[in-house]
Order: C-alpha cells, then structure tokens, then sequence
C-alpha cells in the first residue's frame, strides 16, 4: 500500500528554538495517523508544514505523491484541512456554506449545489440544511465545518483539534462522520487533546515531544510498551493500603502504583486470570476489605505520561509555530 504522507528528517525552528526536529513519518493511504504531544510538541507545526503553510528548514516530505516544496500547488489540491477554530458563517444556512465554499473553490453553481446536497446527508445534516448556523449545536458547527474542508473530496485530510470544547455527545456525532470519511478511503492525520480520540480514531499513534517522534504504533502496542493487563484494587480503608500493596506485589509482574487520596492501588500482571483470582483470595484470606477490583489494559493518558513525563494537556494556541 502506497504512503498518503511521507516525511524525512522534517525540521522547522521558530525563534531559535526547534518545533520539528528530524521527524520521520509514514502515513499509508486510507489510514488515520493521530498525532499526540504535550503543548508545544510540534503536532500543529507539523501539520501546518504537511499543508504548505509553513515552508520547512530542514528535511523533504511528500503528501499525495507530491513534494511539498517543489509541487505546494499540487499538494494543496489534494488535502483539506480542519483547524482549532471553526469556518462556519453564522449568517449563512448549512447549505450556503456548502454551496459557497464550493463556488469559492470555483466549482460550477450546479455542481456546487449538488456537492453541498451529498455533504449534508453524508454528515447527517439535511434535515437543518436550511437553517442558519447560529442555531445548530456545537457538533452540529463543527460537522458542518469538517464537510466545508472537504467540498474538493480531498484524498488527504488534517484535523487540528478537531472536538476540542465539544461535549461527549457531540465529539461522538463527529466521530461518526470521522469514520464514515475514513470508510470511503480518506486518509487522515488528526491532532488530538483527548487520548481516547486517538484510541478511538487512530490506527496507529505518533507520540512526539519536543519536536520528535518518540513513539510510534497502534494504540495496542503503545500501550503493551509499558506492560500488559493491569490489576486495579480500591480498598474500603487507607489504612489498609499497605498491606494490600504487599499482597498485590507477589502477583504482580512491576512495581504497585498506590494512590493513597483515592484508595487505589495499581500493579502490571502477566497472567490475568490467575493473578486476578489470587488478589482476590489473597485479600479475603487477610480480612482486607475492598470496594472494587478489576482488571484493565494500560490507557493512552499512562502511555502518554510514561513516553513524555507529562500528563496530557488542552492544546494552545501558543504551540510552537502558532502565532498567538
């Protein structure tokens, strides 16, 4: 399968300080690559770059087949993108938007009309087509602004926070429409402040910090990276944490988290069935009372704070290569 986006060595350095630094990517066609980094990380500069709205210092990349330099004409025709901030005219009806982000695009006034229709009713909006945008919902908006990026069916697609501030309804509303983008064959690079965005969007993550990759993967092997199953333990009394840290320790394959303000303890295992099953013996043949026990995979936030020493953060617009 041929790369949609292909990077090497990209760098770009803003104020004496490098917001890429020799980024390596490889992003197949028809895929969705999620970027994550803490603030100032290089995940807008890098999309900003891929999109020809910065030129880079250092490096080549390649988006559709064309190089960024030499053919930015080319690579602009071929991509849509999606920022922070929506693009919607509050004024305009859903489909005036469409249809004059399509005469904007110098698509005939039929042909625009025609490509405003198929949006609407792929992003589940025909029935408000005819109403002005400041009444739609905030994932209505932010629908509405993913389908006016992709009036030209761009083969590849950048998403800059794209449900930032939206509520868990309305990220799932544009989820959906994420997906059935991805399922026609778009590729898309997405920037996200939500680790389960990623978890839920991406086929494979890209972790950077600092302007580097430091990770790279599907979410299933970035979270193997810091162990397999986990045995989570939430004790009735914090009085009791140490001795139950001392009996998960001897099923556990690392070391025991413990988190005294929320009663919880926390260790890696290898064999879940067996590990979980003595926990629990172990606890009620010592009289420890618990509130909870289970079993879970590692999330991203762990992996996150695990490859950067950071925990995650809502992005800003001071990320290097913003202007604020």
């Amino acid at each position: 399968m041929a790369d949609a986006v292909l990077t090497e060595g990209l760098g770009k350095g803003f104020r004496g300080k490098r917001a890429l630094d020799g980024l390596d990517l490889a992003v197949a066609e028809g895929s969705v690559l999620g970027l994550l980094g803490p603030n100032g990380a290089g995940k807008t500069t890098a999309v900003r770059v891929l999109t020809t709205l910065l030129r880079p210092d250092t490096g080549r990349a390649e988006v559709a087949g064309h190089d960024i330099v030499r053919e930015p004409a080319a690579v602009r025709r071929a991509v849509g993108l999606t920022g922070q901030h929506t693009t919607v005219d509050d004024i305009l009806t859903g489909r005036e938007n469409l249809v004059m982000w399509g005469r904007l695009y110098h698509l005939p006034a039929r042909a625009a009309a025609r490509r405003a229709d198929e949006l609407l009713e792929q992003f589940g909006l025909t029935d408000a087509a005819d109403r002005r945008a400041k009444t739609y919902s905030g994932g209505m908006r932010r629908r509405l602004d993913v389908a006016s990026s992709l009036v030209l069916a761009p083969r590849v697609f950048f998403l800059d926070e794209p449900t930032t501030g939206l509520d868990p309804r309305n990220r799932g509303e544009v989820w959906a429409a994420l997906r059935g983008l991805v399922a026609g064959g778009t590729t898309v690079v997405l920037t996200t402040q939500y680790l389960d965005e990623a978890d839920q969007l991406a086929d494979r993550i890209a972790v950077l910090d600092g302007g580097r990759k430091v990770a790279e993967g599907t979410p299933s092997e970035l979270k193997s990276r810091i162990g397999g199953d986990r045995v989570d333990v939430l004790v009735r009394d914090a009085a009791d944490l140490p001795a139950a840290a001392d009996l998960l320790a001897r099923a556990a394959s690392g070391p025991v988290e413990v988190d005294a303000a929320l009663r919880r303890l926390s260790a890696p295992v290898r064999d879940r069935v067996s590990a979980l099953t003595g926990v629990v013996r172990a606890l009620d043949d010592a009289g420890l009372p618990v509130e909870d026990i289970g079993l879970r995979r590692p999330t991203l936030d762990e992996v996150f704070l695990h490859l950067t020493g950071k925990q995650a953060a809502p992005a800003t617009t001071e990320e290097i290569g913003v202007p604020a």
